[in-house]
């Protein structure tokens, strides 16, 4: 792990709020277009977190034939934009808008098209802004072998980031979306 993934020695241990998802719970898309988590997304991860206890998410997607790189196998890409989003799945617990700041991705094994990626993650220290995390990807069920993992620096922000950087009509459509907790998680990660 890179020295910009080690937490600082004044950060502090994550405390989940109060009003975060209970666990087991199913967070559900932040964004229907996010190609990590969103239904609208026809070739996305369709990625599925769950609150777990603490600051912990656990996640699940499917490996399909458009996720392939080399024949057969998932692409690294792909792995880790699922690992990155799990990762900023945890984000919600703390009831923060957070964008990845770095993301450090080791490939342990190959997976096949057809895998169920299970996948766990966890806030393992907060410093300011900064939100540090760490996850695993493991084949065969969630106590099988780790074929991926990442540690990871999210920076909180606040909704300007996305409305100063963002396409204005998709930004638009997400501000007028009258559920306010839809409207609150589509701004939640990713920069």
């Amino acid at each position: 792990m890179s020295t910009a993934l080690t937490p600082p020695a004044n950060a502090i241990p994550p405390v989940r709020h109060p009003d975060a998802p209970a666990p087991g719970e199913l967070l559900g898309a932040h964004y229907a277009h996010c190609f990590g988590c969103g239904g609208a997304q026809p070739h996305g991860l369709h990625l599925a977190a769950r609150a777990g206890e603490g600051v912990t998410v656990t996640a699940e997607f499917t490996v399909t034939p458009d996720h392939q790189g080399a024949p057969g196998l998932a692409h690294g890409g792909v792995l880790a934009t699922a690992l990155d989003e799990t990762l900023g799945s945890l984000n919600w617990l703390l009831r923060v808008i957070a964008v990845t700041g770095r993301l450090e991705t080791d490939f342990a094994r190959p997976v096949p098209v057809g895998t169920v990626l299970h996948l766990e993650a966890e806030v393992t220290a907060v410093a300011g802004r900064k939100i540090y995390s760490t996850a695993t990807g493991r084949i065969g069920g969630p106590d099988g072998p780790v074929a991926v993992r990442a540690d990871a620096l999210f920076i909180e922000v606040k909704v300007d980031h996305f409305i100063d950087n963002g396409r204005p009509e998709e930004i638009q459509a997400a501000m007028a979306d009258p559920d306010q907790v839809r409207r609150a998680r589509a701004f939640e990660v990713n920069p």
